[in-house]
Parts: C-alpha cells; sequence; structure tokens
C-alpha cells in the first residue's frame, strides 16, 4: 500500500503545533502527525502528516493559508520493505571498541569488539549517524582514559545503543530514558536482544523528570544525544543531576550550533574536554567543575 505525505514550514513553535492539532481534523485522516523544529536557527518548524490514501489537497491548502504557512508539498511514497532495505544498506558500524551490527551480520562481528545488535527494523539510533558514532567514540575515548561510569544515565536513548555499550563495559546499572514511549519500547527490546535486561533499566521520562532518575542522581556520566534547543533547556538540570567532575557527552548538534552550546554549559559549571565533527554533526565531551 502506497503511502502519502503532507509537508510544510511556517514560523514558531505556536502555530506549528496548532496547525499540527488541525490536521487531525482532515478526511482522510492522516495516520500519523509531525511537529518538528528546523535546526538550522531560522525559527522555522517542520509540520508532516503521513497518509494511506491521496490527502484532501484542498483541505491543506486552506489549513496552509489559516496557519500562514507555506503551501503544502504532497508527495507519494513507493511501497518499499524498509527491514530488507535496512538490511541492505547498513552495514556494521566500528567506532573504537564498539562494533553496532544486524542479526544479518553476525558473522562480521571481530573478536575482542564490544558487539551491539540492533535490529533492522529498529535502525534508528544503530551508530550509522554522525551523532550516535560521535557519542560512541566519545565514550571509547573516555573509557580508554581510565574512566569507569559507576552512575550513567543516557536521556534520549532512542535504542538505547550508548546505554548498552555503558553496560557493556563496566560493572554498575545503566538507566536509560526517553519521552517517547514507543522509543522506550523499542529500547527495551534491543535491551533483550542484547542479554543486558537489568542491566540497562528503561524509563518513559522527559529530561530528568522521572523518580528513577531523581533517586539515581547525581550521575558520573550523562549521555544525551537529542538536539540543540532541549540540549540547551537541560542544561541547569545537567548541572544539578551530574556530581563534581562527572561528565557529559551530548550530540544532537550541528556544527555551527555547537559554540552555543559550549557557551551555555560553560556558564552552567562544564568545561569543554573534547569536541568531534563527523560530517555536518558535532558531538561534545564536557566535565562538571569540581564543587
Amino acid at each position: 500500500m502506497p503511502t502519502f505525505t503532507a509537508l510544510t514550514t511556517l514560523t514558531g513553535q505556536k502555530p506549528a503545533e496548532a496547525l499540527g492539532e488541525a490536521l487531525e481534523r482532515l478526511v482522510p485522516e492522516p495516520t500519523g502527525i509531525g511537529v518538528f523544529e528546523v535546526e538550522d536557527g531560522s525559527g522555522l518548524w517542520e509540520v508532516g502528516a503521513y497518509f494511506v490514501e491521496p490527502p484532501d489537497e484542498a483541505g491543506l491548502a486552506l489549513f496552509a493559508v489559516m496557519f500562514e504557512a507555506k503551501p503544502f508539498v504532497v508527495s507519494e511514497l513507493p511501497e518499499v520493505d524498509w527491514v530488507a532495505h535496512v538490511k541492505r544498506e547498513l552495514s556494521p558500524v566500528q567506532a573504537g571498541r564498539f562494533f553496532v551490527y544486524g542479526s544479518h551480520d553476525a558473522d562480521r562481528v571481530p573478536k575482542g569488539s564490544v558487539a551491539l545488535l540492533i535490529e533492522a527494523a529498529m535502525a534508528f539510533g544503530t551508530g550509522h549517524h554522525g551523532t550516535t558514532l560521535g557519542c560512541l567514540k566519545a565514550l571509547d575515548s573516555l573509557a580508554g582514559g581510565g574512566f569507569i561510569g559507576k552512575n550513567v544515565v543516557d536521556i534520549g536513548c532512542g535504542t538505547a545503543v550508548l546505554a548498552m555499550a555503558a553496560a557493556r563495559i563496566w560493572p554498575n546499572p545503566v538507566l536509560a530514558s526517553d519521552i517517547d514511549a514507543q522509543a522506550v519500547d523499542v529500547a527495551r527490546a534491543n535491551v533483550a536482544c542484547n542479554d543486558l535486561e537489568g542491566r540497562v533499566i528503561c524509563v518513559e521520562a522527559a529530561g530528568f523528570d522521572a523518580p528513577a532518575l531523581q533517586a539515581a542522581a547525581p550521575f558520573d556520566l550523562v549521555f544525551a544525544n537529542i538536539l540543540k534547543g532541549p540540549l540547551i533547556g537541560l542544561a541547569p538540570d545537567m548541572a544539578d543531576s551530574i556530581m563534581p567532575e562527572g561528565y557529559a557527552i551530548l550530540s544532537g548538534i550541528l556544527n555551527e550550533q555547537a559554540d552555543e552550546v559550549i557557551e551555555v554549559y560553560i556558564q552552567n559549571g562544564f568545561n569543554l574536554v573534547q569536541r568531534d565533527a563527523i560530517v555536518e554533526w558535532t558531538t561534545l565531551m564536557l566535565q562538571k567543575n569540581p564543587t
């Protein structure tokens, strides 16, 4: 069955969210709606709707005028077996000692590597994206310098690949949280596939706002592979939730956004330890100042 998409952009979060809510009233109804900030500093937001039959283009045009958005671009996507596509296109990834692979590549795991299995059907956050790859390399560098994480959390964990990487190399359980319930389900499935149940504890939470996280703080290492805006918003809570001389590994940051994120974290009591760019994405390792 083909899928149809309708995409537009407009200025401001509130109008974008209101447009997203309005799209729910369309007939035929969209099967999904997404509202995302365009992370280029422009202030634009993208609103997308997904349909299993051709959408009402007149209705879309009316909504675009009502909410002062650009005209919707409607596209028909071909039928694709995405799991088969991922298996063909995604090769294993090596990031220092870590080796991220799908079950179809189980015979390619190098001896002595720290293997992390992510199934093709759950491929977002596998390590192929520059942000995840950068975080894994930063973790490898930190551990290579002798650091041992005793109280680690992965904020916005997605597939939980970062939490699982930490749990593979250090003895203590690792927390993994995400604001999205579906992502938490995916994380738990990946944890089970890697025989890490009880070693990685997955919870649904926004930022550090969950009883499990608040009870476990302060942390000696926090991963946050999200986006610039949420990272800046989290800076004060990050400072409160990391112990003196603890580390934060941050990504989801476009290269041109990195200086702004660094400045905010320095203002909140951190020092920059390491900064790496992979294509257009930057990963930061910061250390909280001693008290």
